[in-house]
């Protein structure tokens, strides 16, 4: 071996480029870039197309209820047909749903699109978990979701940025539709990148159905899943609301709402690598806490805002609500059965999902008393998610 073949083997091993992270990190890459130039606009597409404030809350209920219906088949597929044509399956059918968003002439067809775009938002999200846990030890582990991580936000630090000044270029319906193109041409790269995975499908010892996978959850898990959905509702009452508030109620135009997320996402990012390292050396709880404590903040940051500088403070909370993300899903993995682990997050995620599906749906109906006052709501329910985890997880299953 060469000194930079060496040198690049260290690099590697340090940052957790493992092959199979490599291959599903560029997918992610890939798809993150693709989705983020039309992804946080797409209420305003939906306004556009004619949707009723109301069906834009619904269409943001839709979306966790898919995330949650989606993840458990997303994890059996995933663990009965491998990592490699679980994954590639989801991309394809969220191609399919780009070119239904692209073709929409009212805004009921874009829910229609929204049952394929999920396949890889959500179906892909177990197996994408498995990969970490399959090809990382345990101490490695939040620094390879720190990748994945890292790889996914970049291109949100810049894409809603470029989306932002097209729409303002072309228009709402045009800028979008130029977006989505962009997006399958980047999903089909994406999809030669996924070829690339080799891990061998590992079967169960018994067959396994879901309530045996459920029972196979340790309390601690349990108990992380219930604070999370606080945590998840307070962000689902304003999260699809967001860029009405900045528009709407504040005033700022479409490419300042872009730099806005990429405040966001470049605060998320300069948190990751220190955070992962420290939390598989020393603990994962601290950082948790962090991040749920960051969730509850956010949305009281959003409605303390009064011009675009407010908002850029507001937003670095948001981005900071990352910083314990790659150590609580370390622990997620840690904590399940290597056998039945795609399952497993996906199970952990579909109870998560379906039990936050009604937030964005209550939060219109917020709305329609005043602007503010769902993320008011939000910020009181995620200090119950703090309070929730601080108190039970201990810090021997954390750690």
């Amino acid at each position: 071996m060469t000194s930079v073949d060496s040198a690049r083997a260290r690099v590697s091993a340090a940052l957790g480029l493992e092959r199979n992270i490599v291959a599903v990190s560029v997918a992610m890459f890939l798809l993150a870039l693709g989705e983020n130039l039309w992804k946080r606009f797409l209420p305003k597409y939906l306004e556009i197309l004619g949707a009723p404030i109301a069906a834009i809350g619904l269409f943001g209920t839709c979306e966790d209820f898919l995330d949650g219906v989606y993840q458990y088949p997303g994890g059996w597929i995933g663990d009965r047909y491998g990592r490699r044509r679980a994954l590639r399956l989801f991309v394809a059918l969220a191609m399919i749903g780009y070119g239904l968003y692209w073709l929409a002439p009212s805004w009921p067809f874009v829910f229609a699109g929204l049952l394929f775009v999920m396949a890889w938002s959500s179906m892909a999200s177990p197996p994408l978990f498995a990969v970490v846990g399959d090809a990382l030890p345990r101490d490695r582990r939040a620094l390879g979701f720190t990748v994945q991580s890292i790889l996914k936000r970049v291109p949100i630090a810049v894409a809603p940025t470029l989306g932002g000044l097209v729409i303002a270029a072309y228009g709402v319906r045009d800028g979008v539709h130029l977006g989505l193109g962009v997006t399958v041409v980047l999903a089909a790269v994406a999809l030669a990148a996924l070829a690339r995975i080799d891990i061998p499908v590992r079967a169960d010892p018994v067959p396994t159905h879901i309530l045996a996978v459920w029972r196979s959850l340790p309390p601690p898990l349990r108990w992380l899943l219930t604070s999370d959905i606080f945590i998840r509702t307070c962000e689902g009452l304003v999260d699809v609301f967001l860029v009405l508030y900045a528009i709407n109620v504040i005033g700022v135009s479409a490419p300042a709402y872009g730099i806005l997320v990429a405040v966001q996402m470049t605060a998320a990012i300069v948190s990751y690598l220190p955070v992962a390292r420290f939390g598989d050396r020393f603990g994962r709880k601290p950082f948790v806490i962090a991040t749920f404590a960051a969730f509850a903040l956010f949305p009281v940051a959003v409605v303390l805002a009064s011009d675009f500088p407010g908002l850029v403070v507001a937003f670095v909370v948001g981005g900071v609500r990352e910083v314990g993300e790659p150590a609580r899903k370390a622990l997620i993995v840690d904590l399940v059965q290597p056998t039945m682990r795609a399952r497993s997050v996906g199970l952990y995620y579909l109870v998560r999902s379906l039990a936050i599906a009604p937030a964005a749906f209550i939060g219109g109906l917020l709305w329609g008393v005043t602007p503010a006052l769902p993320f008011w709501v939000a910020g009181a329910i995620g200090l119950v998610g703090v309070i929730v985890f601080t108190a039970t997880v201990e810090e021997r299953y954390a750690g």
